[in-house]
């Protein structure tokens, strides 16, 4: 895993998971089991927690955890449920992620639950997901229980608690960042997200959208017809399901893929035409930014969603492409419609490093391509 420190010196692991939330995990458990050793939990997780990474830091407190906790499994998980806070607020709709410091109980729950045990864990991972997220710890489970896991999976998605809800889809994603891989079919979770995409709470139907994107990945057609058949169904306000579908189709609409852009109600444009496309200045230095101007015009009122893609000069002499979103627009017919927008080519970005030679500049207009222009770049 990547240092998980940015340019301007702040530490994610350093503040998710230091002595502060250490010594506030040991208060929890302490006061749901009274023999638990807290101080010398704190002093031992402490020994060697800095020195670690992020995930390295939630797998050894839960290495921890087992050496002060019951040896016996199931009364260790009632310990953890009556160690953990009231749930998060069941009236929020989003943005409620949690606390980190509750991960190390769901890696306890994975690497000391058992076959006989998994009821128990699969209950106490419900527990825990109303504070924090056990989308990471709900993989090992399908992976290695799957038939058990999924039963359960399926009742959940009907939970009163919009967070045990949210689990379902997300723990069920394809591409899950941060997260092993599931060894069941994708397609399984289809039948999850069809109870799931009508839900009231944005945290839910983003997961959703978030999954299906995963999916659109491998196997666009399938995501394009589930949308098509959830706007039919209308079990879903418009105007979130509108939301959802532009935000499970990102990766598709990138990519100019003309189903998910028909889907959006963007179709060819033949009947546009694009009167004027260039880049200036034509040299660049690092740090600098060039401008994209576009003029267009249709015969035809239309809906218009239009990108550019920057061919970045790679070490090798290459070009690797990039898609940035530009805008989208309502044409009306015959009348001229001009676009500008200014791109700094930043020196220390995070997601590309700068090379020295000749950058492409390309319009996307409804999924076709037309060439913009160049620019040499120094450094």
């Amino acid at each position: 895993m990547a240092r998980n420190t940015n340019s301007t010196g702040f530490s994610l692991k350093d503040h998710l998971f230091n002595e502060t939330k250490v010594r506030y995990l040991a208060t929890q458990i302490k006061r749901a089991y009274p023999a638990f050793r807290d101080a010398a939990f704190v002093k031992q997780v402490m020994s060697k927690l800095l020195e670690l990474e992020l995930k390295e830091r939630i797998r050894w407190i839960a290495e921890v955890l087992a050496m002060y906790l019951p040896d016996n499994y199931s009364e260790a998980c009632k310990i953890i449920v009556a160690a953990l806070p009231p749930p998060l607020d069941p009236n929020l709709r989003d943005d409620d992620f949690g606390d980190f410091i509750f991960a190390p109980f769901g890696e306890y729950v994975v690497r000391y639950g058992s076959k006989e045990t998994v009821a128990v864990s699969l209950s106490t991972l419900r527990e825990i997901t109303m504070r924090f997220s056990m989308e990471d710890a709900i993989r090992f489970f399908i992976n290695t229980y799957p038939e058990q896991t999924l039963k359960v999976l399926k009742r959940w998605s009907k939970d009163p608690h919009y967070h045990v809800r949210r689990l379902v889809s997300e723990g069920l994603r394809p591409r899950l960042p941060w997260s092993a891989r599931l060894t069941i079919p994708y397609t399984s979770a289809l039948t999850y997200l069809d109870s799931l995409y009508s839900d009231t709470a944005r945290f839910v139907t983003r997961s959703v959208a978030n999954h299906l994107n995963d999916i659109a990945k491998v196997d666009p057609d399938m995501v394009v017809a589930t949308l098509s058949r959830y706007k039919k169904e209308g079990k879903q306000d418009p105007a979130e399901l509108a939301w959802m579908t532009r935000h499970a189709l990102r990766t598709l609409i990138k990519a100019g893929y003309p189903p998910a852009l028909a889907l959006l109600g963007y179709r060819e444009t033949s009947h546009v035409t694009i009167k004027h496309v260039g880049v200036s200045p034509t040299e660049l230095i690092a740090g600098e930014a060039f401008l994209l101007s576009i003029e267009l015009e249709s015969s035809k009122d239309e809906s218009v969603l239009i990108d550019y893609r920057i061919g970045f000069m790679k070490r090798n002499g290459a070009q690797a492409y990039k898609t940035y979103k530009l805008t989208t627009r309502d044409l009306t017919k015959d009348i001229p419609v001009s676009i500008n927008k200014n791109h700094r080519l930043l020196k220390q970005a995070t997601t590309y490093t700068l090379y020295e030679g000749v950058h492409t500049v390309i319009v996307v207009i409804n999924g076709i391509e037309y060439k913009a222009g160049s620019f040499y770049l120094k450094l």
